[in-house]
């Protein structure tokens, strides 16, 4: 057993110790050394009254089920075939397309105002929350308390995410009480951590509030703002599909979570990989080995690939959100055809 299931483990025996606990609300526990160090840093450094932040500290859960599934992500035990079948289904490309519709001139604004194209905002609310559809159980409040002093293995990371939603907070006017995001205490149609929403999100609609919770230009603008954060480059390529040629001399490449690319177009096409791409040969590219349901599949991403990564670590995730923003247009395009005829 490894110490994250260690911890789920431990946690969920304490609540459920007794008939009655295993039924009962578990709060934070104002006594314990690390709440009591954090009340003192939010009242000394940044301002926050001390009663009544213990009060609200005293209304946040303790989820154990919070703790197993951070512990056990079901994303890590899936191929890309598996994965892919997830998030590219003819429900959600239909899905996706009925959203691009009812929202056509707002991200043909944002993309205007931005250049990050309609395909990469509507792929990314499409893997993130199906268009609205799932944006998380779990009060935010709950989700971060549960994991800043419940979950040792990322309780740093955690302890600054409930500091920045506290704030946050206390800056846009909201109840902490009230938002409700995922079990990591990402929030909202777009899944913003507070760190992110703090940094990144924008009032994309004019109203003076950055509401990612009910406003589609806001979320739509609030991640291409993200993205031109990270760097996106307009009217770049994100990834193309790869073979390796006969001149491959290198061991065959497994699947990994690549997160940076380390060759160029030039030196990858020397090593064997064969691609098609209009960039030029010093453009950073990177050879990305899945596993598909056909068996083994190669691409090379480019910079903007690495920027979709930096929404999400992960390639399969990149890859997922780049083609279904791609599914999507193309049956809008389609839609279009066949309506024209």
């Amino acid at each position: 057993m490894t110490n994250k299931h260690l911890f789920a483990g431990v946690l969920a025996l304490i609540i459920s110790a007794t008939p009655s606990l295993a039924f009962a609300k578990v709060h934070v526990n104002l006594k314990q050394k690390d709440v009591v160090e954090f009340i003192n840093e939010m009242v000394e450094k940044h301002d926050f009254n001390r009663d009544a932040l213990t009060k609200l500290l005293a209304k946040a859960e303790i989820k154990a089920s919070i703790v197993e599934k951070i512990s056990t992500p079901a994303e890590r035990k899936l191929t890309w075939g598996e994965y892919r079948k997830i998030f590219i289904t003819p429900e959600r490309v239909d899905a996706g397309a009925a959203f691009w519709l009812e929202n056509k001139e707002m991200l043909e604004r944002i993309t205007l105002e931005t250049g990050v194209p309609g395909e990469i905002l509507v792929g990314i609310i499409g893997v993130e929350t199906y268009f609205g559809r799932i944006t998380g159980k779990d009060r935010v409040i709950d989700a971060l308390a549960t994991l800043a002093f419940n979950y040792p293995p990322r309780q740093t990371f955690f302890r600054k995410e409930l500091m920045e939603f506290l704030i946050l907070a206390r800056e846009e006017e909201l109840d902490p009480t009230v938002p409700m995001g995922s079990y990591a205490g990402a929030m909202g149609r777009p899944q913003f951590m507070p760190s992110s929403f703090r940094a990144y999100a924008v009032d994309a609609s004019g109203d003076g509030k950055r509401d990612i919770w009910n406003s589609w230009a806001d979320t739509a603008g609030s991640i291409a703002n993200y993205f031109l954060a990270h760097r996106w480059r307009v009217g770049e390529e994100v990834v193309t599909l790869a073979t390796l040629s006969n001149t491959w001399s290198g061991p065959i490449p497994e699947p990994e979570n690549t997160l940076e690319s380390t060759d160029t177009v030039e030196s990858l096409s020397k090593k064997g990989v064969m691609f098609s791409t209009d960039l030029c040969a010093d453009s950073k590219g990177q050879l990305l080995t899945y596993q598909g349901d056909d068996g083994i599949e190669h691409w090379v991403g480019f910079h903007n690939f690495f920027v979709i990564t930096k929404y999400n670590r992960s390639v399969m995730y990149a890859l997922a959100a780049h083609q279904l923003g791609q599914q999507i247009s193309l049956k809008l395009a389609a839609d279009a055809d066949g309506n024209a005829s």
